[in-house]
Order: structure tokens, then sequence, then C-alpha cells
């Protein structure tokens, strides 16, 4: 397994090849998959965490059902942009994911990303018990929908400089 930036990321990826978004949390971890055409993030149930084991086997079979070849995986960096102790602990689990998979993943700076999927659920007037089950998957698609919205201009940039 590697752990690729969204630049590499975009290198290695071939047309309809579907990725996932991952809001790990020390309780669950949110889940989003990206269409074919990798234009829009749709949320998945979370996975409730366990063990390590469990967690990795229960996040491999998801991403074998969905042939998921990548990972955008949300990095918990501080509103100072300094790193803490969720952001050594999502490295932890993507190093410890190397040893598991040879799908890659790529760190997205998820600042605020929990806090849009809440206001988001709010305006769709979800319950307070409803959004405290579905806001970690909500999460992830707001990960995710960060780094396909980046491809998709990455890929614009390329078709131009290629013109």
């Amino acid at each position: 397994m590697t752990t690729l930036t969204l630049e590499e990321l975009a290198g290695v990826l071939r047309p309809g090849q579907p990725i996932a978004g991952l809001d790990l949390g020390t309780k669950t971890i949110g889940l989003s998959v990206s269409d074919l055409g990798r234009r829009l993030a749709t949320p998945r149930p979370v996975l409730k965490r366990v063990k390590f084991t469990q967690d990795a086997e229960a996040l491999l079979a998801f991403a074998a059902r969905e042939r998921i070849v990548a990972f955008v995986i949300g990095l918990p960096v501080n509103m100072d942009g300094s790193s803490g102790p969720r952001v050594q602990a999502t490295r932890a689990f993507v190093r410890s994911m190397a040893e598991k998979t040879d799908i890659p993943f790529t760190f997205w700076d998820e600042r605020l990303s929990t806090v849009a999927a809440e206001r988001t659920l709010i305006e769709m007037d979800v319950s307070r018990r409803k959004r405290a089950e579905r806001i970690d998957s909500a999460a992830a698609s707001f990960i995710l929908q960060g780094a396909l919205d980046r491809l998709s201009l990455l890929a614009a940039t390329a078709e131009d400089d290629d013109a």
C-alpha cells in the first residue's frame, strides 16, 4: 500500500474506477463512495469500530464490494494547521493498513467537514438522533467531494496544458 498525494493519485486513476472517502473516528468510520465518473460522493453506512484487525477486515470487505481503487482519508488537523493526537492516530491507522492492502491512501484536510455535514443535515431537517447516526458518513462525503472536485480541476488543467 502506498500513500499518495492527490496529484499522484490523479496520475494513476483510470476511467470508471470509484474511490472511497473515510472519516476516521474513535467509535466509527464514516464511509462514502464516488460514482464511476468520480463527480459525486455518496454516503454509505458507517462501520462500527471494534479492534484494528476487525476494522481493517470490514473496510477491505467494503472496498471489495464497491470495487474501490483508492481511499481519501480525512486528516483532522487543528484549525491553526498544527497536528494533534488525532492526526497521529490517523497516520498510524494508514501505516497499519499498509500491511493489509495495496489500495493507496490519500490524506485530505478535513477541517470543518463535520461542521459542514451537520449544517447540511440540519438544513435537510434531519432529527438530532438521526443526525448522530449519519454525521460520520456525511463528513466522509464532504471529504471525498472536496477531493473529487480537486481531481476534476487537475484533469481540466492537464487538458488545457495538452491543448
